[in-house]
């Protein structure tokens, strides 16, 4: 990047600035060639085809990353998205079902993004694989809602999980599990891509393996890559070979991202012609959501806007609840048909993202990503449907975990249902502390997980454990000091109370 930002500067100098600017681009392009074929040259085989195809997507990124001259959008040219462009869900839902659902059914596939690790919640492995309710898994209850809709109504919707190189072989050893499962599980994994030293702009990674001081130098691209890793697993074409014409994609972490099937109807039931490839959900933002990307019109286009592509002048304009009304949940509904287009034409163009890293050993990196709802303007009659909330209860921290697990929802066949006791349509606001942050110390800190059905706010730090059936109501706020240790009582009932330091209970 030095050298880039040194060369340019000296193309001004000169007074040659764009011929200049050339020049830099095709010499890092040659370089990079140079070394990822020099990466090619390490092994042989079918590891070696693997990464040459992936290499050609990362060229293709990189090679965009170096063209671009400024933010990728101009914040003049955003406009609100038209009226019609953003669906009410309940005027979707209003048109009721068709009596043969199943024929709807038989024409979906469900994908799961499943690159992630659960090292953020202190744990090793897949984060698919952490227990969430009932010791069950995210992807154990995703198997059991895509069974349950198989038995229903005597369909055959398979399940596809988009791993990373990161999760894949654990993946796959629990799989043998869902073997006598009525859903068909099939898998992909997403590209390997090199990182790059953010001085010289060429790769870390001196070989292809994935052992030792290599292991820093690869990363899984972000889910935009699902579109390209899907289409060339030859996966993509053997699904519409069978008669699959939508695929339902979500986080695997988001338990209120089930399968709709007034979303699907309504994709499924429009004339050709208008035929919509592209349904991303969205839903009404609070305050918690405010870095959450959004769909604007722009240059005639429906569009996602990310937080990374807002100048810094913008920032608190777009972080507005009066502004931007709503955000992506990452819920996408997406044709086949028009992802194997898009892809042979070459003409998904997704903006890129650089993300920063600094490895262990103190170098600093960069990582292009992509987004996949970036993509909702590559497709054409793409729509917003704006969701309840309900569909967006993604598990990131175990504050999260607190609510799932927690009776404010039930769990039937796999779904998180909100419990009907509950006065409120709104989850509780959870802030648990550092002590609480990794999965294995969190469980310890409860006998039993309190009853938290009149609950509207709850912040917990420091030293703290609850002990069997406690029950919080209203605001509750529990602050050990330092070097202080709260234990909440069995059996307590705390409703709009502050417990500090020596366990004084105060009225809040």
């Amino acid at each position: 990047m030095a050298l880039y930002v040194e060369g340019l500067r000296k193309g001004v100098a000169n007074g040659g600035m764009a011929q200049f600017q050339e020049m830099m681009r095709q010499q890092l392009e040659s370089s990079m060639h140079t070394e990822l074929e020099k990466l090619l040259d390490t092994s042989t085989g079918a590891e070696r085809d693997v990464s040459k195809k992936d290499f050609e997507g990362f060229n293709n990124l990189f090679h965009r990353f170096l063209q671009v001259k400024g933010p990728s959008v101009e914040w003049i040219k955003i406009q609100r998205p038209p009226e019609d462009s953003i669906q009410p869900y309940d005027k979707i839902a209003a048109r009721g079902l068709p009596d043969n659902v199943a024929n709807s059914l038989n024409k979906l596939v469900v994908v799961k993004l499943n690159g992630g690790l659960g090292t953020s919640m202190g744990c090793k492995g897949p984060k698919s694989l952490i227990s969430v309710r009932n010791e069950n898994t995210f992807l154990d209850l995703t198997v059991q809602q895509i069974e349950h809709l198989n038995k229903t109504y005597n369909t055959d919707v398979p399940l596809v999980l988009m791993n990373s190189f990161n999760t894949d072989e654990d993946t796959k050893k629990i799989l043998q599990k869902y073997t006598h499962h009525r859903v068909k599980i099939h898998t992909f994994n997403q590209s390997r891509y090199p990182r790059i030293n953010k001085e010289s702009l060429l790769p870390v990674a001196s070989n292809l393996n994935m052992n030792g001081q290599n292991t820093d130098g690869w990363y899984p691209p972000g889910h935009g890559d699902i579109y390209a890793s899907f289409y060339n697993s030859g996966l993509l074409d053997q699904l519409i070979a069978q008669g699959k014409e939508y695929i339902f994609v979500s986080n695997i972490d988001n338990l209120g991202a089930t399968v709709d099937l007034h979303i699907l109807h309504h994709l499924v039931s429009q004339p050709n012609g208008k035929r919509c490839e592209f349904v991303m959900e969205v839903t009404d933002k609070t305050r918690a959501d405010v870095k959450g990307g959004t769909l604007i019109q722009y240059e005639g286009k429906l569009r996602l806007l990310e937080i990374a592509q807002v100048p810094k002048a913008h920032v608190d304009e777009f972080k507005s609840v009066s502004k931007f009304k709503i955000f992506n949940t990452n819920n996408l509904w997406i044709s086949l048909a028009a992802i194997k287009r898009l892809q042979e034409q070459k003409a998904m163009d997704l903006e890129i993202i650089v993300n920063p890293k600094t490895l262990d050993g103190g170098q600093n990196v960069i990582q292009l990503e992509t987004a996949v709802g970036a993509a909702i303007k590559c497709f054409d009659n793409a729509l917003g449907i704006n969701v309840p909330r309900s569909r967006f209860l993604p598990v990131k921290t175990t504050s999260d975990l607190l609510l799932v697990m927690s009776n404010l929802y039930s769990l039937e066949a796999g779904s998180l249902t909100m419990s009907p006791k509950r006065e409120f349509p709104t989850t509780p606001h959870v802030k648990l502390g550092s002590s609480f942050t990794k999965v294995q110390e969190y469980l310890t800190r409860f006998e039993s997980i309190p009853d938290m059905l009149e609950l509207d706010h709850l912040t917990v730090s420091g030293d703290v454990t609850f002990g069997k059936n406690v029950s919080l109501k209203g605001t509750v706020i529990i602050i050990a000091n330092h070097g202080d240790r709260i234990d909440i009582p069995a059996g307590s009932m705390l409703e709009n109370k502050i417990v500090s330091g020596n366990l004084r209970i105060l009225d809040h």
